[in-house]
């Protein structure tokens, strides 16, 4: 019987496994909601606890060890490794009104006024808001929308931005915030005895964000008007935030890359009905400098590389591979050109698909549980043991999906493999 990691890592690779291997909450794109969580443990009658909100802007929940057995999980994420003392955290109460546990660091503030929740940058300015209404936090505030960067002084301009955006400014006990702690000794010995106690594989996550770091400070519009129009500005941003995320990427393995399995990088090149850019601005912008950062990653560690990447990218990913992707994520099958037998057909052997074993916008949270399993086992059937497959429901499990489907989901996955 394989190990987790060798059962993930095999898969990654396109050889046979004993049984597909399965992610939840390996990384931030596979988690389950805290609110949902707290119902999927009373359902399991399992011992109360109380629930810790590992990610303060998509509100997801650290799994514990007794959950991650009964599912058989096999990866678990490098930011599994710190905060772990009870200062650590602090209480906050969930948007259902349910107690749990926030980040310390990144502890919400009430805005009566406006009824709702924010989370502000170390400058003081709003950047992301949780309406009373909602369950997740929203961006709210974009650096460079109503203003254009200085583009012969990037290299202050970028991470000053950055610190005010929400998807980057935003810190949470994952591995990406791992990065600014990773001077302190004690985190790399953390970061080592999480790797001696796990036999599953250790997913650290980078970021390294192209496209959307583009969206996330000009504002989508703004930067597809700037590709389209400005290429040369274009070109420039992309330059010097290449240069960046390669000095990060040689901190960040320097000091965690014999402890991880895969790295993650993320970069959502899709929408429902396709990619949100042609295949050729593709190769001209984004696919020379992916190959630089996941190239530079290989030779810095013994690691596979992971691009968490939604929506409709069928077409890019001959160039995805190209540039020296191992396996994509979430394969997110309601969009055009992503159902996993097509995938199978052209790309099997080539790219392993981690996820789409179960829809997360219709069936899961909506489906009866004989329609769970169904589904589920139509799924995992097209890869089966031969390898390329790493089961994970589409995207994170929300806050409405019944107790009883993801159970059913998971047990079905064990039963068909």
């Amino acid at each position: 019987m394989m190990t987790p990691r060798q059962r993930v890592l095999a898969a990654v690779e396109g050889r046979p496994v004993d049984r597909v291997p399965i992610d939840c909450s390996g990384h931030r794109s596979s988690g389950i909601s805290a609110i949902a969580y707290r119902h999927l443990r009373e359902y399991l009658r399992l011992p109360e606890k109380c629930v810790r909100v590992y990610d303060p802007i998509q509100q997801l929940a650290i799994l514990d060890e007794d959950v991650l057995e009964r599912f058989h999980i096999d990866t678990i994420e490098l930011g599994r490794a710190f905060c772990l003392d009870d200062s650590d955290w602090a209480d906050w109460t969930l948007p259902d009104g349910s107690p749990c546990q926030m980040p310390g660091f990144a502890l919400p503030e009430r805005d009566e006024t406006r009824k709702r929740w924010v989370l502000r940058a170390g400058t003081g300015r709003i950047i992301a808001e949780l309406p009373d209404s909602a369950n997740f936090f929203e961006q709210c505030y974009y650096p460079w929308a109503e203003r254009e960067p200085d583009y012969n002084n990037l290299l202050e301009e970028i991470p000053a931005a950055m610190a005010e955006s929400m998807w980057c400014a935003v810190p949470s006990p994952s591995g990406a915030h791992a990065a600014k702690l990773a001077d302190k000794p004690r985190h790399r010995e953390q970061a080592a005895a999480l790797r001696r106690s796990t036999d599953r594989a250790v997913l650290g996550l980078f970021g390294g964000n192209l496209l959307e770091m583009g969206q996330f400070l000009y504002r989508n519009d703004n930067f597809f008007m700037l590709l389209a129009g400005e290429p040369d500005k274009a070109h420039r941003f992309l330059d010097v935030l290449t240069d960046l995320h390669l000095n990060n990427l040689e901190r960040y393995l320097a000091d965690f890359g014999d402890v991880i399995d895969i790295i993650v990088f993320g970069d959502d090149l899709g929408m429902q009905a396709g990619p949100q850019i042609s295949p050729e601005m593709y190769r001209e912008f984004f696919k020379p400098r992916h190959a630089r950062m996941w190239k530079r990653a290989k030779q810095l560690a013994d690691v596979k590389v992971m691009l968490h990447c939604c929506g409709g990218v069928e077409p890019l990913l001959d160039d995805l591979i190209d540039a020296g992707l191992d396996t994509i994520n979430p394969v997110q099958i309601t969009c055009c050109g992503m159902d996993l037998p097509h995938l199978k057909q052209h790309f099997a052997g080539r790219l392993c698909f981690w996820g789409g074993g179960c829809d997360t916008r219709d069936v899961l949270p909506n489906g009866s549980v004989e329609d769970v399993k169904r589904h589920t086992r139509d799924q995992v059937s097209v890869f089966g043991r031969r390898g390329g497959f790493v089961f994970q429901q589409v995207h994170n499990v929300m806050p409405n999906v019944p107790p009883e489907n993801i159970v059913a989901m998971f047990d079905t996955v064990m039963g068909t493999t």
